[in-house]
């Protein structure tokens, strides 16, 4: 089958590899039909991670059941169905108390597994033709008979959508809350957008390009442009110097300023000074316990010059860590269905998978114009 492989540092290709199959009686394969680029990829990508080269890679996957092991007993061949990006054995103790994306079975050693992600469990990724599906019954959620047309909706709830809710729950946001997003990037656009969704009163997208700002202000968000002042100014200014009730940081440990310098602190730190007293914050930006390609010596090993001193005194509280798509993947589905949510609204380009590589570069360089990527290697 083809598939895009990880060959180095800004180095992926188009390749033949061997076709996924079933592996274990509760595998299932999947042809396919849309995958997503996301930006913790670009982190592989731009090689600031211990990713295998060979690898495929791509963890946003949705497609139809081709093939089911003898042991799938909830899946049929036809059945079209999206994945999270975590997987899960579903019976293990995290697991069952809904931390999917904390399985301790998938990834023996780590807590934790996920498709075409380093240090994940060596799973082959989705942007190709075909796709292994480990404890398919458990991990795969069938769509609805609108999958096809509002394909490009319900792929994204693989991981930015329940990704961007995540980041809200974590944060606490109730109805009426005044919320931060600090990043416009597909994540926190959709933290944004789910922030709205849930009631809040205010939201706060911080950002500095203006096309990722445009797009929340269409869904209702304040576009915050940190390239025409300090964002934390900004905030405090329009909140009458309070501050938000929340904040979500959607960036992680690859955050820039808008002088284009490397700053892995610069997120955490500003949603510090800019949530209320007492607020909450929620962190679904990926960090990392080491990053050796980083300028900052502590953030080669994982840490961050912290503002610990001023988050004790104003009685903050953080809640961090991936999504475990799972708790919310099915309601969210729900809310596409009927109308009440469109995540594609992030889409700017539908694509073969011989587009990959280009768009790989285009999406790495923040090319205006290129939001969101969405692979389609049926087209060709």
């Amino acid at each position: 089958m083809r598939a895009l492989v990880y060959k180095g540092p800004r180095d992926v290709a188009v390749e033949q590899v061997p076709d996924a199959a079933v592996e274990q009686p509760t595998d299932a394969v999947i042809r396919v039909t849309a995958t997503n680029i996301c930006g913790s990829d670009l982190h592989m990508y731009e090689g600031r991670t211990d990713l295998e080269t060979g690898m495929v890679i791509g963890h946003e996957n949705l497609g139809e059941v081709v093939e089911v092991g003898s042991g799938v007993t909830k899946l049929s061949i036809g059945d079209r169905v999206v994945l999270p990006f975590n997987i899960g054995c579903g019976f293990c103790e995290n697991c069952e108390q809904g931390r999917t994306g904390f399985c301790l079975t998938v990834n023996p050693g780590v807590a934790g597994g996920a498709y075409g992600f380093a240090g994940m469990g060596g799973y082959s990724g989705g942007q190709a033709e075909y796709l292994r599906v480990p404890f398919a019954d458990f991990n795969a959620l069938q769509l609805p008979e609108d999958s096809v047309e509002k394909e490009n909706d319900y792929v994204m709830l693989a991981d930015i959508f329940p990704t961007g809710w995540h980041g809200t729950r974590l944060a606490k946001v109730a109805p009426g809350d005044s919320v931060t997003v600090y990043g416009g990037g597909p994540v926190g656009l959709m933290a944004g957008y789910s922030a709205v969704l849930q009631g809040a009163s205010e939201v706060y997208v911080i950002d500095h390009l203006s096309e990722r700002l445009a797009l929340a202000e269409k869904f209702g968000a304040i576009g915050i442009d940190s390239s025409k002042g300090d964002p934390i100014e900004q905030i405090k200014d329009a909140t009458k110097g309070r501050g938000t009730d929340r904040g979500v940081e959607a960036i992680g440990y690859q955050a820039h300023d808008s002088q284009g310098n490397e700053r892995p602190n610069m997120t955490m730190n500003g949603l510090v000074e800019i949530v209320k007293a007492t607020g909450t914050i929620g962190v679904v930006g990926l960090f990392l316990p080491e990053d050796p390609g980083a300028s900052d010596e502590l953030a080669k090993k994982g840490q961050l010059a912290f503002d610990y001193g001023k988050f004790w005194f104003k009685g903050q509280t953080v809640g961090n860590g991936q999504a475990n798509v799972k708790n919310y993947n099915r309601a969210l589905a729900r809310l596409i269905h009927t109308d009440r949510a469109k995540p594609s609204m992030l889409v700017s380009h539908n694509l073969g998978l011989d587009a990959a590589p280009d768009a790989y570069r285009h999406f790495d360089a923040r090319d205006d114009g290129w939001t969101k990527v969405v692979l389609n290697p049926t087209q060709g």
